[in-house]
């Protein structure tokens, strides 16, 4: 068994990338955290070297599948809560972690060290940008459920017009027992919370969520 100093460098390293990713996630607590991220990135760098040492005239036919696999891995952490979906940048983090394990185990070290930086950057500085914009302006759209008798369309009109918000109905749905209305309230996200602080004290409405 001999010692190969550059496969070493590369595990290393695509622990180090991984580890990098991975506390960026923990510390925000998602579902694919420091050990998942590190796992991830190792595994991929792995494979990668296993492609490349028996490939053959095809070098890159267990890599190509990494791409496969990791798919139904990001699938598990994306879910539907309401009218929202979460999950989607743990998912496309699991990808590129990935993807840059590839990168490490196929010898491009500066594709894998820029891109870690330029993926961190993304995940800590942009979130705080994301917050700025959803501060200014937001769009959650609302599922009302109301009692038949209730015509509460104008009702939502005014208190639209009132707090500066722009409003769009969807759909009305109606069944033997209530009607929900879908609408999509748009503008500032301290106005916004005045429609949920609204929606809870007004007795018309039997339930909500966006």
């Amino acid at each position: 068994m001999e010692f190969d100093l550059e496969i070493a460098f590369r595990l290393v390293l695509s622990f180090i990338i991984g580890t990098a990713l991975g506390v960026e996630r923990e510390y925000r607590s998602k579902a694919a955290g420091l050990r998942t991220m590190i796992v991830i990135c190792l595994g991929s760098t792995i494979f990668t070297e296993i492609s490349m040492s028996i490939g053959g005239n095809s070098p890159d036919r267990i890599a190509s599948n990494i791409i496969t696999g990791i798919g139904f891995l990001g699938a598990g952490v994306i879910f539907k809560d309401g009218l929202t979906i979460s999950g989607i940048t743990t998912a496309t983090t699991i990808w590129i972690s990935a993807a840059l394990g590839m990168a490490v185990g196929a010898g491009e070290y500066m594709i894998a060290v820029v891109s870690s930086i330029v993926v961190l950057i993304v995940l800590t500085v942009f979130e705080k940008v994301k917050l700025l914009i959803e501060n200014y302006h937001q769009v959650r759209t609302y599922r009302i459920t109301l009692q038949h008798q209730e015509s509460f369309r104008q009702v939502l009109t005014d208190k639209a017009s009132t707090l500066g918000l722009r409003l769009r109905f969807e759909r009305d749905l109606k069944n033997e027992t209530h009607q929900v209305m879908i609408c999509e309230f748009a503008g500032r996200r301290e106005k916004l919370d005045l429609v949920n602080e609204f929606l809870k004290n007004d007795n018309r409405v039997k339930s909500y969520d966006y």
